[in-house]
């Protein structure tokens, strides 16, 4: 089963405090491009998000996502440490008196002393990193089923691709009954007319045509660019397939195809080798979008 590379998906989760919402976006890329965006209350997630991400998405230039919105906005508004600014301005205030300087800002300065206001969006509890990544496992199911989606479209296009090779192939077979009898009789008028009739060495003649013959000879071509197809819809089918396997059963048919074509010596065996090669070209842009 093959899954495509293009992928979307978006997935929500939320408390009675918080509601996070992620959005997964993907296209074709020979490895893990990621590029993550989150709100900065749930940056220490980024880690766990990638490795989660490297397992559950593989390959692809994708884009995460997340944005959340709380549902009672004073959860995440700052608090002042009241005790703390108390000793502050109470510190302040001596001082103030000791030296006669004027306390009328004193309050203010004290405001902004170390630790007297904690911004609540520098951490989060356990809970509200649960419902991010629930969101998260969310988006990710979702995108993976379109994913699978994507790949069934392209899986039946590649094997309509791969049968019309198939075909051609079945075609080159019914054309190649008359090569071999026509390279042979042009061959012998070629050296009638040459050196005449009455000086040919037949037997040596016969050699060299035996010779000439079997290098134009294209049946371990045929018979290893059907076993390369046969294999690429099996392989297609596996439940371990992917695209880089595929690829790789893909050039082992095009160098068949290549060869036939240039033994061939023959124009409708050309044209048709062109045609074949033509599908190959349509199935390699494919597989760039093969997971």
């Amino acid at each position: 089963m093959i899954k495509s590379m293009t992928g979307y998906g978006v997935g929500s989760q939320e408390n009675a405090k918080v509601k996070y919402t992620v959005e997964i976006k993907s296209l074709n890329s020979k490895f893990l491009e990621l590029s993550i965006r989150l709100p900065k209350v749930v940056s220490d997630k980024e880690l766990t998000l990638r490795g989660e991400c490297s397992k559950l998405i593989e390959r692809g230039k994708v884009n995460v996502m997340i944005s959340s919105e709380y549902t009672d906005q004073t959860a995440k508004a700052s608090s002042i440490n009241a005790e703390l600014l108390k000793k502050y301005y109470k510190q302040l205030k001596d001082i103030a008196t000791e030296v006669g300087e004027n306390s009328s800002t004193l309050f203010s300065l004290a405001l902004n002393m170390p630790e007297v206001i904690s911004n609540n969006d520098d951490e989060v509890d356990d809970e509200e990193g649960k419902v991010l990544m629930n969101a998260f496992y969310s988006a990710v199911e979702k995108f993976n089923t379109f994913r699978a989606d994507e790949g069934n479209n392209l899986k039946e296009d590649l094997e309509k691709r791969v049968g019309f090779i198939l075909t051609y192939l079945t075609e080159v077979e019914a054309v190649e009954g008359d090569r071999i009898p026509l390279i042979r009789e042009r061959l012998s008028q070629y050296m009638e007319d040459a050196v005449g009739k009455e000086n040919i060495d037949k037997n040596r003649f016969e050699q060299e045509i035996v010779f000439y013959i079997d290098k134009l000879d294209i049946t371990e071509e045929k018979v290893r660019l059907r076993s390369h197809c046969n294999y690429f819809i099996k392989a297609l089918n596996s439940e371990d397939s992917n695209g880089k396997k595929l690829g790789f059963i893909s050039q082992e048919m095009g160098r068949e195809i290549n060869t036939l074509g240039s033994k061939a010596n023959n124009a409708e065996i050309q044209q048709i080798v062109v045609r074949m090669k033509e599908e190959l070209e349509k199935i390699k842009e494919q597989l760039l979008n093969v997971l």
